[in-house]
């Protein structure tokens, strides 16, 4: 049986390696000093009939760039105990959490001088270390007393991180956190629900934590067939976003209705007066017929201003043309944005969205214009981050950066653009390449 998740560059990859000889074309900014990690899933002896994009075992790539050069390439599974007994090594450890363990695939960050493989759906995070060794489950030191997610946001004058969690065996509900400078949870609060709903990420702004409760939901028909992710589309489930004040508590949570959709990931939010704006990328379903990923018709970018007093949410299309992975500059978290980042996603020659897309998105929410910058024949890229030039850079002073699947000869590339003109500032070269995956981020030193 085809499963396109299994094939060309979002197979999986079949060794770690470790390389320090790399070719780049271009210059490295000086003032680069960190690592880019990106996590994605990696699956060993994954069955094409029931494999899902979103189950496969995590591996960590990661690049360490210092006085313009990339000193290395590293790619490493996180050692998850399915992981470990595949690979024939004793488990890692740590603390585990109702009573499972599994791939944490999804994403990876930086927090108080520590790294944090993550995942959704009641996962625990995976600590690893600086050259991406995985040490083992982490709770936050005890502070944390559940799963966590894939998509915290870090808020960028507290430094703390703020998440929504979901896991099927809370039922009708779902987990706020607020993680401190030193990464441990210092806030919790349960959300109530409509049902069981798969919450991937989350808004902030200044003044609220924005939830997503949207009508792709736990199907325990499928959890116990063992077929697959076990979430799916239910057109009897409402659509809505709740606003809860980053200082309250359950109860304190505003709901508003919009139209049936998906939304993966939100660019950004802000407050503006009485209301909030949201930038989201807007699938029109999901896992309504594809059972293996995303695959309900193109993502658009779509902006929702809830505003509050009068109970509504008015929503208009930013961009029609398909589009994933939005982000904006980091420093703008909950904040006014001008800028925003996304990578194309069009149809390939089956009919089926295309995840590594031939073009990188640069939208100015200002002017109301889109530039691209095309990757070239053969090659695709994934989410870019932007890193600022300096902390006091302005908006579009810095280099975005991500990798991108070179299909003439069958390896990756860092890629790095100017923010402002989306000329290429430097490319290096890696002698492997880097499945189609999730996300990462700069982090640095």
């Amino acid at each position: 049986m085809r499963n396109r998740y299994l094939e060309g560059n979002f197979g999986p990859v079949a060794d770690e390696v470790t390389v320090t000889d790399l070719g780049i074309t271009g210059e490295l900014p000086d003032w680069l000093d960190g690592r880019y990690l990106r996590n994605g899933p990696n699956p060993i002896g994954a069955d094409p009939a029931t494999y899902h994009w979103f189950t496969g075992f995590g591996m960590v790539h990661g690049l360490r760039v210092r006085d313009g050069r990339a000193q290395w390439y590293r790619n490493r599974y996180v050692r998850g105990d399915e992981v470990a007994a595949a690979l024939g090594e004793e488990p890692c450890g740590g603390a585990e959490v109702h009573f499972m363990d599994f791939a944490a695939n999804t994403n990876v960050i930086g927090q108080a001088g520590r790294t944090f493989a993550i995942v959704e759906a009641g996962g625990r995070p995976y600590e690893l270390d600086d050259e991406l060794e995985t040490i083992g489950r982490c709770d936050f030191d005890g502070t944390l007393p559940g799963g966590y997610t894939a998509h915290p946001k870090l808020d960028p004058v507290s430094g703390e991180l703020h998440a929504i969690s979901y896991y099927w065996g809370w039922g009708n509900q779902v987990q706020y956190t607020v993680v401190d400078r030193d990464a441990h949870v210092r806030k919790i609060v349960d959300i109530a629900t409509t049902g069981s709903p798969m919450l991937h990420d989350m808004s902030l702004t200044e003044k609220y934590a924005v939830v997503y409760d949207l009508p792709v939901v736990f199907d325990a028909e499928m959890a116990m067939s063992g077929s697959g992710l076990p979430y799916r589309w239910d057109d009897e489930y409402p659509a809505r976003v709740g606003l809860l004040p980053r200082d309250g508590g359950a109860d304190d949570v505003k709901w508003f209705d919009v139209e049936p959709c998906y939304v993966f990931h939100p660019m950004n939010a802000y407050d503006d007066g009485d209301r909030v704006v949201i930038d989201v990328v807007r699938h029109p379903k999901m896992f309504a017929t594809d059972m293996h990923g995303p695959n309900e018709g193109l993502p658009s970018l779509d902006r929702w201003t809830v505003d509050i007093p009068a109970g509504k949410v008015l929503e208009e299309r930013l961009d029609d043309q398909g589009q994933e992975f939005p982000r904006v500059d980091e420093r703008l978290v909950g904040r006014r944005h001008r800028y925003g980042y996304a990578v194309a996603a069009g149809l390939d020659k089956s009919g089926d969205i295309d995840f590594g897309g031939n073009a990188l998105l640069r939208h100015d929410m200002a002017s109301g214009e889109t530039q691209s910058h095309a990757f070239g024949p053969r090659r695709g890229g994934g989410e870019f981050v932007m890193v600022p030039s300096s902390p006091d850079a302005a908006e579009d002073d810095g280099v975005l950066m991500g990798l991108v699947y070179d299909g003439n000869r069958d390896a990756s590339d860092l890629v790095l653009l100017d923010a402002a003109t989306l000329d290429t500032v430097a490319e290096v070269h890696l002698p492997v390449r880097v499945p189609y995956g999730f996300h990462g981020n700069w982090v640095a030193s």
